[in-house]
């Protein structure tokens, strides 16, 4: 029998048996009792925040399971009919642009990456930036400049048949309009996801590393195939898995191109044969395409680790004919990618009369910052939201709804497209025969015939970039200014409000800034998704250049372009304050050399 005896404790008595373990034990119960007690409040507070954030995550989440729901419904003989005529088709032109458009990004990232870290030449520090503009020039409007640029009656063709005498059919010449036109437009446009996270790789790489392959005998290139881009390989695939799916979301290229892939054949399963469940089976298997990219790239990277003493090599110097080639190597993306697109459309606005500032251009820019500004400011709540809910909430829960959240980004607009409107439809049309019926109302389509199912799906589509601003500027505030709210009497809502959000408010309009000209760019789910006769200047842009009227559609091609890069100018100018860093690092040797 156990003997126990009162322990006198600030005025409270516990009991304490020869067994220490069992006074802690009720010593711990207890104190964890009365602090609920006391901050029941708070704790509920906490858990109602948690519980919003994973609502919302699965609201997010809601259109990829729509779409997989698809594969599950039968359909009409649309189905079996794509199956034995196109789906071989668009199957193997979606690998085939991947494939194409992968070697393209690769070896325009990788090499310029590699030029502007390693070596130093004329022009390095400007081309450190420039090397990002093409991301300002979507794919399918440089797309219109170049079929104006290498058309029969354009500049190049013209100027060929008149230096050679020949007819239009007495020579060969390439086809823009084709696969292989796609994926150069294509390549030229997402190159930059490798270059940026391989350049950051090769700076990352230890200088002792390079020495030591410099004392083992290998040369410049062994020094790069051997050791600088096996080390940097983990940045490459992950940018080329960003370009690889960008590539697979493109709409506006391929239907241009008239090149049939699963985006176009969504739209013609959807809009021409009128089959939305078709069109929802095909969505399934671009997701499929998406996911397993998605493995690859995890697989990939695996556990790979790669630790150094953070000490870049400094860059070579170069000069004469090297110096020239690596300019010229480097100049080549910058040219093809931005530089020559936007010249041709400048010069089409510049001597076409028809190319003209009207009232419907206007109407074109307000339609576009509207559904930009909204879907900024929803992107940017919502990212707020989610990444406050995982700072304050420790459950694996919200952690891991948040993780699933932001896979929208992987995801192309039509695949959106098709996840939000096949049950937004459905409940649309029975919210209206219910008013109908209730009180002989003819309300239309509330929800998909407005702007909130687009803006629906632009959250769900970018909201990664806002949440990945959003929760990089999260963590810049100490944990230590939570703790000094919280003993202020500060909820956790006044704390977000009054310490939080004003420390991180470039973060947030940085976050807002980036959705607002990705919202703007967005053609798959705008072309599929906007009310009638509510158009944007990328639906118009596409409209116009389908028509062939490529002069009328330099002009809101233009404005999208002149639009997009700000940002670009901004994240430009943080690019060349790295690069200038890097560049100071280098040796007392190699400064007099330069």
């Amino acid at each position: 029998m156990r003997n126990a005896s009162p322990i006198k404790s600030d005025g409270n008595e516990s009991i304490a048996t020869e067994d220490g373990s069992d006074l802690h034990r009720i010593m711990t119960r207890a104190l964890a009792f009365r602090s609920r007690i006391r901050h029941g409040y708070a704790v509920a507070r906490l858990s109602r925040l948690g519980w919003a954030s994973v609502s919302v995550a699965a609201f997010v989440l809601a259109p990829i399971v729509a779409v997989v729901w698809n594969v599950f419904l039968p359909s009409e003989t649309t189905w079996s009919h794509l199956v034995s005529t196109v789906l071989p088709e668009y199957i193997w032109n979606t690998l085939l642009l991947v494939l194409l458009v992968a070697v393209g990004v690769i070896s325009f990232g990788v090499m310029s990456a590699w030029l502007v870290t390693a070596y130093y030449f004329p022009g390095c520090r400007v081309l450190n930036w420039a090397l990002v503009l093409p991301l300002g020039m979507p794919a399918y409007v440089m797309a219109y400049a170049y079929t104006d640029w290498l058309q029969a009656a354009g500049p190049v063709q013209t100027a060929l048949r008149d230096l050679t005498g020949w007819n239009i059919r007495e020579y060969w010449f390439p086809e823009i309009r084709s696969l292989p036109g796609a994926a150069a437009m294509l390549s030229f446009a997402l190159y930059p996801y490798v270059y940026l996270l391989a350049r950051a790789a090769f700076l990352d790489q230890s200088r002792t590393t390079i020495e030591a392959a410099r004392l083992a005998g290998y040369g410049t290139w062994g020094r790069f195939w051997r050791v600088a881009l096996p080390l940097a390989r983990t940045g490459i695939v992950a940018g080329t898995a960003l370009a690889l799916m960008e590539a697979l979301a493109d709409f506006g290229t391929v239907s241009y191109f008239a090149v049939e892939t699963f985006t176009t054949g969504i739209y013609r399963a959807w809009l021409s044969l009128g089959d939305p469940v078709a069109a929802g089976q095909l969505a399934s298997c671009l997701l499929a395409f998406v996911f397993v990219m998605l493995a690859l790239e995890r697989m990939h990277r695996g556990r790979a680790r790669y630790a150094g003493t953070r000490t870049p090599m400094p860059p070579q110097p170069l000069h004469g004919l090297q110096a020239a080639a690596a300019f010229a190597l480097c100049t080549a993306p910058i040219s093809f990618g931005f530089l020559l697109p936007a010249g041709v459309l400048l010069k089409l606005v510049a001597t076409n009369p028809e190319a003209r500032f009207g009232a419907r251009i206007y109407w074109l820019v307000t339609n576009t910052f509207t559904l930009a500004g909204i879907a900024a400011l929803a992107a940017v709540a919502v990212a707020v939201l989610l990444a406050y809910a995982a700072r304050t909430v420790k459950s694996p829960v919200v952690h891991g709804a948040n993780r699933l959240a932001v896979l929208g980004y992987a995801l192309p607009g039509a695949v959106i497209a098709v996840g939000i409107l096949l049950p937004l439809g459905k409940l649309d049309n029975a919210i209206a025969a219910w008013i109908r019926q209730q009180f002989g109302m003819d309300t239309g389509l509330i929800l998909t015939g407005s702007i909130a199912a687009l803006i629906y799906a632009y959250l769900v589509r970018f909201l990664a970039v806002a949440f990945q601003t959003v929760e990089a500027g999260l963590t810049r505030v100490t944990p230590s200014m939570d703790d000094a709210a919280r003993s202020l009497g500060l909820s956790p809502g006044r704390t977000l409000a009054r310490v939080h959000v004003p420390m991180m408010w470039g973060s947030l309009a940085t976050a807002g800034f980036l959705v607002f000209v990705d919202v703007m760019k967005e053609l798959p789910a705008t072309f599929a998704m906007r009310p009638f006769n509510f158009d944007t200047l990328a639906v118009e842009a596409y409209n116009l250049a389908k028509d062939e009227r490529i002069a009328e559609a330099a002009i809101p091609s233009l404005l999208m372009v002149g639009i997009a890069l700000l940002p670009l100018i901004i994240f430009s100018r943080q690019i060349a304050r790295s690069g200038q860093g890097h560049l100071n690092k280098r040796t007392p040797s190699h400064t007099s050399r330069i």
